[in-house]
């Protein structure tokens, strides 16, 4: 009996052990980027789409409502996110600004996370395009096989089509292209048709195949007895709309609808728009003028295009589905956080553009969905301002490890607890406007505050070699309870001076100022 008493208090004392490691294990992340996803997803209120899969992920969690990004452009934007620093700190301010090279020393989100235990992975575009940056990842750039081909290690995800014709038209052009510039964006080859629908499986387009070796990783980490960070970057929706034609049959094509705010804003100055050059380097579309010029698309076009983006974004929600129903059958999911979110938006027609590159709200605006398993209240959405620099500290603070001092965001975990906490008073965004893409070809910085009832921006001339801003130039101010679309600047109006006047003097203070008590 005495023996028998001795082994069951040795068998009690190991399970309690068991138990309380298991208490305290931390959690998983799983980090996902969609490149280009503007606000357009059931849980946004769009009606048009169809993302069952991520509207559900948000019924278990919190949506961000008013979730703002740093600089509506990729390089920046990703830079800021990733390392929990505005543009002017971290000195990204356009595409071909690499955070590492301009700041070797740099920490990102995953190297922090490595610091306490973390094992981190990162699958697809996390960074600016294939900028994997080893330094911040146990295993940087993983890939589906039958990508790794010497000639496309330094192609983007992105540029995959199914045409066999395509694909050697691609090929000719890429040769052409790089006799006369051999380091070109996509290494090449971003050119082809701006949209594609074969009748084949997921998996035969990149974001499924990446999604069917994101599945087979996360059964290997399962195994491993340290969490994980996983960062997996999907490239739709991104110019080119090429995905399974199951996909664009979810739609009608003719209830498509066409954009709210088709003009550029009245009494706008013509540098605040960019110059569309993204889309008009595919296939029927290098004719397509400046934004502020008499160049108006045809409808179909309008309705095709806006079409081709709703079919991706279908497609990556329905990847999303697939992983996350993965995570559930391996077990991973109820001790695993789960981020969704868009690193910009993306005018469909919009201010009579394409793309992104400005500082209005249709590209400053983007999704922000978080999902932790220790959350209490599920399901709830917030209206309180919040920025894609908040996301690196949240994290930490949802994984109970400490906060870099540094950072230039917040915690958003107070505003998951409490959806209608009293928050920041206003989102602070920038836009570094280059000759070749602004109307009048001067070079300028644009820099925006959003607060619940004003969006404010001052466009300053700027010296790209120092990185300083000179002579103020120009300003936009709109009214977001009565103009959400920024129809009208009204910065010249003479009753809003004073208002003009605090919204500057809120702007020039900063971030700091901004934040809540």
């Amino acid at each position: 009996m005495k023996k028998l008493l001795f082994y069951l208090i040795i068998f009690i004392t190991a399970l309690g052990c068991n138990n309380a490691k298991e208490e305290t294990k931390k959690p998983n992340i799983l980090f996902i980027s969609v490149d280009d996803l503007r606000t357009s997803l059931g849980a946004y209120g769009d009606t048009i789409v169809i993302s069952p899969n991520i509207d559900k992920l948000a019924l278990e969690g919190i949506t961000f409502r008013e979730t703002f990004c740093q600089s509506a452009v990729c390089a920046p934007s990703r830079a800021s996110m990733m390392t929990g620093l505005r543009p002017d700190s971290t000195r990204v301010w356009h595409l071909g600004d690499k955070f590492r090279e301009i700041n070797p020393n740099a920490v990102t989100m995953p190297q922090y996370f490595s610091k306490y235990g973390y094992h981190t992975v990162n699958i697809g575009k996390i960074f600016h395009n294939y900028m994997p940056d080893s330094i911040s990842w146990d295993e940087p750039d993983l890939r589906p096989k039958r990508y790794l081909k010497k000639e496309w290690l330094e192609r983007d995800g992105e540029t995959f089509y199914i045409s066999e014709a395509v694909n050697k038209s691609q090929e000719r052009k890429r040769d052409s292209l790089l006799k006369l510039k051999p380091i070109r964006y996509a290494d090449g080859w971003n050119t082809g048709p701006a949209w594609e629908a074969a009748n084949v499986h997921d998996t035969l387009y990149y974001d499924g195949a990446q999604t069917k070796l994101a599945k087979q990783t996360l059964s290997r980490l399962s195994k491993l007895d340290k969490p994980f960070f996983m960062g997996l970057g999907f490239f739709r929706p991104h110019l080119p709309f090429a995905v399974p034609k199951t996909y664009w049959d979810l739609y009608d094509a003719n209830k498509i609808p066409l954009p709210n705010n088709p003009e550029i804003p009245k009494d706008a100055p013509i540098y605040s728009m960019n110059s569309m050059y993204e889309l008009r380097s595919y296939d029927g579309f290098s004719h397509i003028d400046h934004p502020v010029s008499s160049y108006r698309m045809n409808e179909d076009t309008i309705r095709l295009l806006r079409h081709g983006y709703y079919a991706s974004v279908s497609y990556v929600d329905k990847l999303i589905g697939d992983l996350i129903s993965h995570l559930k059958e391996i077990g991973l999911y109820e001790n695993t956080i789960i981020v969704i979110f868009g690193d910009h938006g993306w005018k469909l027609g919009d201010h009579n553009s394409w793309g992104k590159m400005t500082n209005y709200n249709i590209d400053l605006k983007v999704p922000l969905i978080i999902r932790s398993p220790k959350q209490k209240n599920k399901g709830v959405q917030t209206h309180a301002i919040s920025e894609l620099v908040d996301v690196f500290p949240t994290l930490c603070d949802l994984a109970e490890i400490d906060i870099p001092n540094y950072m230039q965001g917040i915690s958003l975990v107070p505003l998951i607890e409490k959806p209608k906490l009293k928050w920041k008073q206003a989102a602070f965004s920038q836009f570094h406007r280059r000759p070749k893409e602004s109307a009048d070809g001067e070079r300028y910085m644009g820099y925006s505050l959003n607060t619940k009832k004003y969006h404010y921006i001052e466009w300053y001339d700027w010296n790209h070699k120092t990185g300083t801003k000179g002579e103020l130039k120009g300003t936009e101010l709109y009214d977001r309870e009565h103009d959400p679309y920024e129809k009208v600047n009204i910065s010249e109006n003479a009753k809003l001076s004073e208002t003009k006047k605090e919204l500057s003097k809120q702007l020039a203070n900063g971030w700091k100022k901004a934040l809540p008590n």
